[in-house]
């Protein structure tokens, strides 16, 4: 039980009244009765909410995703006679903010009502959620009664899921194409699937006038691609993969793509697997296809963090050379600025190209191509400017060395990676090139 401010004035007013006892002492026994007669006051206010009257539970998914707003709710209960005025409070985990929280809500005599917030984890792992705290005033205002309720309650913070059920909505309605660019299939119509509305980046050609006619709207047929191919993630838990960029780290945004991209991948048919490596070997997850094979990435990425170490490319090279025999897509999430790591990196990507399909998934550094557009002219700004030109520089070579070295390279920013990394998996699916 609180007090509150009214509380606090209140008995400052018989504070002041005890100056005038300077000029005149009899007004000490009209004092005493004061004081008297607020502490009675105040002792019936505070047992008017001595007996809690208000019950809270809490409703929370267990499995929250990094870097999205998470729904909580708070259910109410009010066993009072009286209308009462609620602040509602909820403690978080650590890395963790919450958007509507303090919340303050009224409840009519013995109804019940909800709150809601939404959660924001910037960080995976596994935490607890803390108590909800309640606060409501007493009849006249004098106290607040504060009560704690929901327990401690164990929450996982995976990547992104809430893409994955975006993208698996928009599939149940024939609406997956909305999500990225439908690649053009020069040469991959191999097998007749099904039939689906028309999209302006199909082919003419891939018109069924027939079904058009019949459903009287443009109706395209779409081909099976080649299925039971193998797709496997290589995740660099390096230092250089712990800078954040809009609010995640380059390898949250790197997880969240592979997820992406391996739902996308699995509903095809294809086998999905990982490998996340720094100094060491972190995880490794063998090819496998179906529901459970999504379930097993996450399971086994979701606790993992870039640690401040330097990445071990011919380790993890090799680990994937033992552990995978059969041809795959290998797609590494890195980020190089080092000429001693990029020789090792393009000398690794040119002995595995023989065995698999290296696709090397490389970050644009975003500040230093704002710094390239500065317009100010002051000689710091110039020599910013050439700074960052000669880093562009040595990329782009780096790039190309890359590619001659039998690699594929997407050089993306964070925020168009998912939509081109699923656009080129579909790339080289119609090309055959796997």
């Amino acid at each position: 039980m609180l007090p509150t401010s009214r509380l606090v004035w209140l008995l400052a007013a018989p504070a002041l009244l005890a100056l005038g006892l300077l000029v005149q002492p009899e007004l000490m026994r009209s004092l005493l009765l004061l004081d008297g007669a607020i502490l009675v006051v105040a002792l019936i206010d505070a047992i008017s909410i001595y007996k809690p009257v208000v019950h809270a539970t809490r409703e929370c998914p267990e499995v929250l995703s990094v870097g999205r707003p998470n729904l909580v709710r708070i259910q109410l209960r009010s066993f009072s006679r009286r209308k009462l005025r609620l602040r509602i409070n909820n403690d978080l985990f650590e890395s963790s903010s919450a958007d509507g929280l303090p919340a303050q809500t009224e409840l009519r005599p013995k109804t019940a009502g909800s709150v809601d917030f939404k959660i924001t984890p910037s960080q995976r792992g596994a935490y607890e959620l803390g108590a909800v705290t309640l606060r409501y005033p007493s009849v006249l205002g004098l106290w607040q009664r504060q009560l704690r309720f929901a327990p401690k309650t164990p929450v996982r913070v995976y990547p992104d899921l809430l893409q994955l059920r975006t993208y698996e909505l928009m599939a149940r309605e024939n609406r997956e194409f909305e999500f990225v660019r439908a690649t053009k299939r020069r040469g991959g119509e191999s097998e007749f699937a099904r039939l689906r509305d028309y999209t302006k980046d199909d082919e003419y050609r891939s018109i069924d006038w027939r079904a058009t006619a019949r459903r009287q709207r443009l109706t395209a047929r779409e081909y099976q691609l080649e299925s039971n191919q193998e797709l496997v993630f290589m995740l660099d838990g390096g230092r250089m993969m712990s800078a954040e960029v809009q609010g995640l780290t380059q390898f949250d945004h790197a997880l969240n793509a592979a997820l992406m991209l391996g739902h996308v991948a699995l509903r095809t048919g294809d086998q999905v697997g990982l490998i996340a490596f720094d100094s060491t070997l972190r995880a490794f997850v063998p090819p496998a296809r179906g529901h459970g094979a999504a379930g097993r990435l996450i399971r086994a990425a979701y606790d993992l963090h870039p640690e401040l170490v330097e990445s071990d490319y011919e380790g993890a090279f090799r680990n994937l050379s033992v552990r995978q025999r059969k041809r795959a897509l290998v797609v590494l999430f890195t980020q190089v600025l080092d000429d001693t790591v990029a020789r090792t990196l393009i000398a690794s990507c040119r002995a595995i190209s023989k065995q698999h399909l290296p696709l090397v998934v490389l970050f644009r550094d975003l500040e230093v191509e704002a710094m390239l557009e500065s317009r100010r002219d002051d000689r710091q700004a110039l020599y910013a400017r050439g700074a960052a030109a000669e880093v562009l520089r040595w990329r782009q070579g780096f790039i190309r060395d890359l590619r001659h070295g039998g690699a594929m390279v997407l050089d993306v920013g964070p925020r168009e990676l998912t939509p081109r990394l699923i656009n080129h998996y579909y790339e080289i699916k119609s090309r055959h090139w796997l």
